[in-house]
């Protein structure tokens, strides 16, 4: 069974199908990049993935074993201050708040784990204010991974980061999906096929839609 199948889903706002009778599934280990113009219905199909958004028909049906509260989500804007007072442990570990509200040592392990894959393990005790644009952003991602051991959801996370960040952290994701065996769903505008990171690519543009292999969708890129 796929970890993931989206079956003739169709979403509205109002009269408007923002998203019309979509179907394509995602096995455990996919790595998913979400591209399309504003407005194509990217951010809504991960909000209906995550059960954040109504749909008008058609059905969303997840891996038995993967539960909408163990899915680790880094969203477009997040909601942390910059100047907020808090250690970078502290944040992380509000990953977890979905699955408990006591951080024991197992929960404890998780975070550290999560803070060791990102290398960033020697500022768990820094404060999240004193960090920069791309240490935040590995921060976050700690914590969507405290989350989760099967499916990361990312919702343009590299849009504020400068170059080098950008490509340390596209990096950490290819590593996490190959060690870790992690599902990934990336919506990203970053359209140069080198930045392509997954296997599959879904292209909401609603007079071509494409749901395939990265190499594929680079191959229709370049026929036309």
């Amino acid at each position: 069974m796929p970890l993931i199948n989206v079956k003739n889903i169709t979403v509205t706002y109002g009269k408007h199908k923002v998203i019309d009778n979509l179907s394509f599934s995602l096995e455990e280990g996919d790595f998913l990049c979400i591209v399309g113009p504003n407005g194509s219905g990217k951010s809504t199909l991960l909000k209906a993935i995550l059960g954040e958004a109504k749909i008008h028909s058609g059905n969303i049906i997840l891996d038995k074993e993967l539960k909408r509260n163990f899915i680790g989500y880094l969203p477009q804007h997040n909601n942390i201050p910059e100047d907020f007072p808090a250690t970078v442990n502290e944040i992380v570990y509000t990953g977890l708040l979905n699955q408990t509200h006591f951080v024991s040592s197992k929960y404890k392990k998780r975070a550290d784990d999560a803070l060791k894959t990102l290398g960033i393990s020697s500022l768990k005790n820094d404060s999240y204010s004193n960090l920069s644009g791309g240490q935040r952003q590995k921060v976050l991602l700690a914590r969507a991974l405290c989350a989760t051991s099967k499916l990361l959801i990312l919702d343009e996370a590299s849009n504020n980061l400068d170059y080098n960040s950008k490509s340390s952290f596209y990096a950490l994701l290819k590593k996490i999906n190959k060690t870790e065996n992690l599902t990934i769903i990336m919506v990203t505008h970053d359209l140069d096929h080198k930045n392509l990171l997954g296997n599959k690519i879904l292209s909401l543009d609603h007079d071509s839609p494409f749901f395939g292999s990265t190499d594929e969708y680079v191959r229709r890129i370049h026929a036309h």
